[in-house]
Order: C-alpha cells, then structure tokens, then sequence
C-alpha cells in the first residue's frame, strides 16, 4: 500500500517548494539528463508528482529554472563578499578562483548533461554577460585594495582569471589536468618567466 501521508507535499510557502523542485531537479540532471523523469524529482523532492504541475506547468519549465539557477550569480556574489580584504592578496585571489571554479565546474556538468538536447531560453541562462559581470565586480572589488602594485587595472585582472578559470573547466582544454587555484593566481600575478630574465632584442 502507497503511503499517502509520506506523498503529500508538506506544507511549504510556493517559493520554498519552487526552490526544493530546483534543487531536487539540478541535482537529477547532472545524473540523467533532459530524461529525468517527473516521477524521479518527485520521489527526490518529497512530493507528490502532482505537486510539480501546481508550480509548473510541465517538465521544460521545471527543467529551464534548474538551469537559470545554476547561472544565477547571487549565492557566489555572497560568498565571494566573505573573503578577508585583510588577507594578503594571493590568498584573496585563490580563495575567489576556488568559488569560481565551483561555479564554473558545475555549470559545465549541467550543460554535459543536457547535451544540447533541452535549450528553452530561461530568464537567466539567456543572459551569461549579465552573470558574469555581477561576479566580476565581486572578484574586482577583493583586488582593489591592492590596485597600486599592479600593472593594469582589477577589471583586467579578473578578465584573465576568469579566461583561465574557463579554459581549465573544460576536460577537451585541460587534458585531464586542470589548474589548481592558486597555479591560476600564479600565472596571472607573476607569469612563468623566471624572474630577472630579459627578452633578447
């Protein structure tokens, strides 16, 4: 016999049930893909299958927030205004790659995972430019305080943070070897010419 009780959805305001389907459904599409089934983030959301149905109108649509949330910017925004401005500045740098290559990381499983098969157009996927900048203002406002030992401004600074960062997500790009947080501050900071040596003419 189906416990019923166990099915029925526990009372949650609609934006706290709308984020566990989210949640419930992310976590699935890095398993299965667009083939995840309604039954399978009901089962993982603790509610009952009609429940989706209540918050959205079908399985696209559950499907297309999933993904607006993994591009949303706030949660690493938040995170990344955590870090110690009193830090020393390659260990605020490292600390801010770490959360970017989290994020960036698992944007690349999402998208593996549809493999193209499952692109609406969310309200937030749609618009990575808009992304991108919220967090790069994040990492540029933790470079500032140092901005008069470098050579170009921290706008710049994160630019190649963050081409380094992706380049390094993606397994045809990083040969199974992907840069650790700190190589990439390394690299950007002080390069990989050895101190001291010159170009010859």
């Amino acid at each position: 016999m189906i416990d019923t009780a166990r099915r029925r959805a526990r009372p949650l305001p609609p934006a706290q049930r709308r984020a566990a389907l989210v949640a419930a459904t992310l976590s699935l599409i890095r398993e299965h893909g667009a083939d995840v089934s309604t039954r399978q983030i009901a089962e993982a959301a603790d509610v009952a299958e009609g429940t989706i149905f209540r918050v959205f109108p079908d399985k696209a649509a559950l499907i297309d927030a999933a993904v607006d949330a993994a591009f949303d910017p706030a949660s690493v925004v938040a995170r990344l205004g955590e870090i110690d401005l009193s830090l020393p500045l390659p260990e605020r740098m490292t600390r801010a790659v770490r959360l970017l290559q989290d994020r960036v990381g698992d944007v690349v499983a999402l998208l593996t995972a549809l493999r193209g098969r499952h692109h609406h157009g969310g309200e937030q996927h749609g618009h990575p430019r808009k992304q991108n900048d919220a967090v790069d203002r994040a990492v540029a406002k933790l470079i500032e305080p140092d901005r008069a030992e470098l050579r170009v401004p921290p706008a710049e600074v994160v630019r190649l943070l963050r081409l380094l960062v992706v380049a390094s997500a993606m397994p045809w790009l990083n040969e199974g070897r992907p840069l650790t947080a700190r190589q990439v501050v390394d690299v950007v900071l002080d390069g990989v010419r050895r101190r001291g040596a010159t170009t010859p003419c």
